[in-house]
This record gives structure tokens, sequence and C-alpha cells, in this order.
């Protein structure tokens, strides 16, 4: 099934665009103690040097608002507030120059408080995202829970439900102020809740949607969480703009952000490693090959597939068909280069090989690049 994309409107975050045509917009978040910007700047580079495009910043008290006055000017990418219980913590977020605010509409509650908040945000040209999460949603009311009884929801579409619903009560307030620049999130641990969220939500207004399953759990299972949630969405159409929850160095929800939007075909960074799963056909130790390269190809920045294959059912196949790939067998290996076999090595010289394939394709390309640029500047002179 082509893939046909939501049509929303265009919200800026800084110099980032989220929604209408842009491409979808990585994030994530710090784990540093905001009242230390230099500790918070050192994270926030190591994640824009990974692709990062936006960052955001937890702001749990006065010290940490104050701190962003000093964080958001040095910044390399835009920088989003988190704002949560105190609405006067977003007040001063928007005086030190963030590029977003993140209100959470089930711990900041009072209309007036909204309202206050989205008139600086206003004055300011400052987006917000309407951040709503399972985990701290308000109470939902008896009148509500017999509507949906009455229409015979499952307890999936019941919370779905009770989660646009709060979304869009505080849209409204936003609205009503003649505040468009909007982005929501309705994140849940449990995937077909989140789904079903963003689904009713895509159908109601043109708002840019931010995805993510929140708490998504440790590297192994909550990547596999959030590409199934995530990536269940991107492939419908649905999201600009994704964060991969997990417990561990935020620069790794970087990588596993990039790795789904790469399987759809949505944006290309880094490399491709295709590695066939092992069985009894192989000989070689191909673990220990595949985890070599994948682990070097991690520094790679410019997008390239790269095959190791164990055997000669689909090694041959898969090696051609990526820019640099060997299949391998009885000890030896079949290096193949945009679809060439280029050598022949033993075991242990498949890794340097490779390496070797992979660093002459990239010189290639970088020289063709600096060489495009000069002929581009180079005038042309009539007679």
């Amino acid at each position: 099934m082509a893939y046909q994309r939501r049509k929303t409107r265009p919200v800026w975050v800084g110099d980032v665009q989220i929604g209408g045509d842009a491409p979808i917009v990585v994030q994530s978040m710090t784990t540093t103690d905001t009242r230390d910007p230099e500790a918070t700047l050192r994270q926030i580079q190591e994640l824009a040097d990974a692709g990062c495009e936006i960052v955001r910043v937890a702001v749990p008290d006065r010290i940490a608002a104050a701190a962003l006055a000093d964080i958001v000017p040095r910044s390399p990418i835009p920088v989003v507030a988190d704002i949560h219980f105190e609405h006067t913590l977003a007040l001063k977020a928007l005086e030190a120059g963030v590029h977003k605010l993140r209100l959470n509409p089930g711990n900041i509650r009072k209309p007036e408080e909204v309202r206050e908040v989205v008139q600086k945000a206003k004055e300011r040209g400052v987006p917000i995202r309407i951040g709503v999460n399972f985990g701290s949603l308000p109470p939902m009311t008896r009148e509500f829970v017999d509507e949906m009884a009455a229409r015979g929801a499952t307890q999936t579409e019941l919370i779905a439900e009770h989660m646009v619903r709060t979304a869009l009560s505080h849209v409204k307030i936003l609205e009503d102020l003649d505040f468009g620049d909007i982005v929501i999130s309705l994140k849940a641990f449990e995937v077909p809740v989140m789904i079903e969220a963003y689904r009713r939500m895509a159908k109601l207004n043109d708002y840019p949607l931010h995805l993510g399953v929140t708490e998504a759990g440790t590297p192994k299972a909550g990547a596999i969480r959030s590409a199934i949630g995530i990536g269940t969405l991107l492939h419908e159409g649905i999201g600009d703009t994704i964060r991969v929850s997990l417990t561990t160095d935020p620069v790794e929800e970087v990588w596993v952000a990039y790795e789904i939007l790469k399987s759809l075909g949505l944006r290309e960074r880094g490399a491709t490693l295709v590695a066939c799963p092992t069985c009894g056909r192989v000989e070689v130790d191909l673990f220990r090959l595949a985890n070599e390269i994948d682990e070097y190809l991690r520094t790679v920045k410019e997008p390239i597939k790269v095959a190791v294959m164990g055997c000669v059912v689909n090694g041959p196949g898969e090696a051609r068909d990526s820019d640099v790939g060997v299949a391998a067998g009885r000890g030896k290996g079949v290096i193949f280069r945009k679809g060439k076999i280029v050598r022949r090595v033993e075991e242990h010289e498949i890794v340097p090989a490779l390496k070797e394939e992979i660093e002459a394709i990239l010189a290639e390309r970088r020289a063709g690049s600096t060489q495009a640029r000069r002929e581009i500047s180079i005038p042309i002179i009539s007679a």
C-alpha cells in the first residue's frame, strides 16, 4: 500500500518545522539535571551529533527554569521545556527563550492558568505541545463511562477516547485564544491504547502529532514496543515527529528512532546493516563478523547499505543488492561492491576488507559532492 501521509499544518520549533511537508522530526529528552547547564549542554550536543533535531528538558522547579537562560542560547538544536504541575514554570521558561512548551493536561488543569501561559506563548511566537500521558490522566466522570458503556466500548477504546477528550479540552482553550501553533501527543505504555488514541485524534483536526510509547522500557523491549506502536501509525501516514522513550542513554533513543524511520523508507541517516539470522549452513563466525561491522557502522552518518551474509542461499543475492556486502562460507568471504565481486578473502580478512570498501565508497561520494559544488560555482561566460 502506498504511503499517504496525513495532511497537517506546519508548526515551527525554532528553525525546525514539524508537520506540513517536513520530514518526520526526531526528538529526545535529556536525562541530566537541568539545574546543571554544563552537563545538560554536553548531553544536548551528544544528541545533536547523533541526529536529534529537537530536545526536551525537564523543568521541575524554579532553579531549573532559571538555568534555561544559560542553556537555550547555547544549544545547537531547539529546546522544549517540559512543564508539569506549576504553570509559572512555563512562564519562566518562555522568558528564558525556549522554542516550545510541553504542557500536561493531566496536572495543569485550571483553565485560567493555561490561558496565562498561552497568552505569553502567543506574544513570543512559541508553539505548545498538549502532551497527554495515560499515567497522569484526570479521573473519568461517571457520565463519560456510562456513555462509552452504552456504545459497547472496549477498555482500550474507553481509555483512548478519554485521552483524546482530555487533549481536546485543552486544545479548545488555546483555540479560544486564537492560538494555533499546537502539537498533540497521546502517549501510553499499552501499544493498542496508544494506536487507538492517535487514530481517533488524526480524524478530528489537522494539528501535527508527536508519536511515542511512554515508559517503553529498557533498550531491547522498549525498542520493540516503540517500533510496533510508532511504526504502525507512521505506516498509516499518522505522525509528524517522534520520540522513542527508553530507560538508557538518550542517544540510543535517537538511533532507534532513525532505524524505525529507515525501515519504512521515511528518513535516511547512517548505515543500514543486513545480516542473516544464521542457521546450520553457516561456516564462519557470523555473530562476531556482524557485531563488529554493526559497531563500526554506528560511526557512519551517511546512508549506506551493508550486507553480512553467512551462506550461499541468500548471501550472494543480498550482498549484490547492497552497496557493500560479503557472502561467507567455509572460512572465506566473497566481497561485493555495487553488485560486483571485488575480492575474495579469508575469514580473518572479512571485517577489514568490508571497512576498506565502505570507506572507499564514502570517499567517492564525498569527492563527487565536492566536484558537483565546484561545477555549480563556476560561472558560465557566453561568447
